[in-house]
């Protein structure tokens, strides 16, 4: 197996746009995590538009919860900071929980530009599970940074950080709920 993802690896970096749709569409049977970081080196290169939508659908489309963890790490690499944007696009185009790196989304989005900020704005808003407080809280510290700094700020993107601040608020105010409506019912 481990051959067969070496060639395959091999045919995506050949520059053949022919070779590496094949490639890609190999990946989608015979991959696994290691496949991840060559397929975001090859959409770092000049591609053709085809390849680029064919790579950037399989991130979209990955479905197994054990590829979280390495797509977080690609997203967090800055060997890939110029597709970090498409990167974050296909995390909440894709059907894996990305709940336990909320943090981690709102440190990028601090540090980001306009479009990363979006991005992790969008992907937070699809979060659907319940959040530890002690990452509510994490990011509220992110959040809080980027606000105390005194350097001049993107209007837009302080309108994005402020619509994360609001969300990450109504975190907090639903697990106060619950505590509360779990405290009513023991009574």
């Amino acid at each position: 197996m481990k051959v067969k993802i070496k060639k395959i690896v091999e045919d995506l970096n050949s520059g053949n746009a022919t070779k590496i749709s094949a490639a890609i569409s190999a990946l989608q049977v015979n991959g696994d995590l290691t496949v991840l970081k060559p397929l975001a080196e090859v959409l770092c290169t000049e591609l053709d538009p085809k390849n680029k939508q064919e790579i950037i659908e399989f991130f979209s489309t990955l479905n197994d919860s054990s590829a979280v963890d390495a797509m977080i790490e690609l997203v967090k690499n800055t060997q890939f900071i110029g597709i970090r944007p498409v990167l974050l696009s296909t995390l909440w185009n894709s059907k894996l929980d990305y709940s336990y790196y909320l943090p981690e989304f709102v440190e990028i989005a601090c540090e980001g530009d306009f479009m990363e900020a979006l991005e992790c704005l969008t992907i937070i808003e699809n979060m659907e599970s319940a959040f530890e407080e002690r990452h509510i809280l994490e990011a509220q510290l992110h959040l809080k940074d980027y606000m105390e700094d005194q350097s001049p700020k993107d209007p837009k993107k302080a309108q994005i950080m402020s619509e994360i601040a609001l969300l990450l608020k109504d975190f907090i105010e639903l697990d106060d709920d619950d505590i509360s409506q779990y405290l009513i019912d023991e009574d």
